[in-house]
């Protein structure tokens, strides 16, 4: 039997709960190895309402060559995790070896920093709509819109859509 493969879901303080345990508990059951891993500025985070996230690992401890995909939850946390070059790099070394790139709400930050989203279709939460469009991106408003191995979404209402289009991808 071969080991299932692992997927990243990035941390940090003020995270959308949903955003990150929806998809979290949905590919632990499809089979997949999940690992919350955080920025490495502390053990635990804190979602918006204060729902604790133990980090698996940090963000200096890994690699891209040991993810199959990388889910950005939205929330204010990717505004924390924009300040950590190292999340920025992760996101980009993701995208350059062709893995999976999941984002919502507004992860699409994070997309913005790493610089990957020049050329491509996507969304987000219509409040930083203007910052993708600025980056380069094609914005439409969708529930998940999909480019190659880029998949985004607006917002929780859409994480059922969201997470149906990573499991279809890990499975190709």
């Amino acid at each position: 039997m071969s080991k299932p493969k692992s997927i990243a879901i990035l941390i940090e303080e003020q995270y959308q709960v949903l955003e990150v345990w929806y998809p979290w508990l949905r590919l632990r059951e499809n089979g997949y190895d999940v690992r919350l891993i955080g920025t490495g500025t502390k053990p635990v985070y804190g979602s918006k309402e204060g729902y604790p996230a133990a980090a698996d690992a940090a963000i200096r401890d890994i690699k891209a060559d040991d993810f199959a995909a990388v889910i950005i939850p939205g929330g204010f946390a990717p505004d924390f995790m924009r300040r950590v070059p190292e999340v920025a790099a992760f996101v980009r070394a993701m995208s350059d070896k062709d893995k999976i790139v999941a984002a919502i709400c507004h992860g699409g930050w994070m997309l913005v920093s790493a610089g990957i989203l020049k050329g491509r279709k996507a969304t987000s939460f219509f409040a930083i709509k203007d910052d993708l469009i600025a980056a380069g991106a094609e914005w439409s408003d969708e529930e998940v819109v999909v480019d190659g191995r880029l998949i985004t979404s607006r917002k929780p209402e859409d994480l059922t859509a969201f997470t149906v289009e990573v499991i279809k991808q890990l499975r190709a």
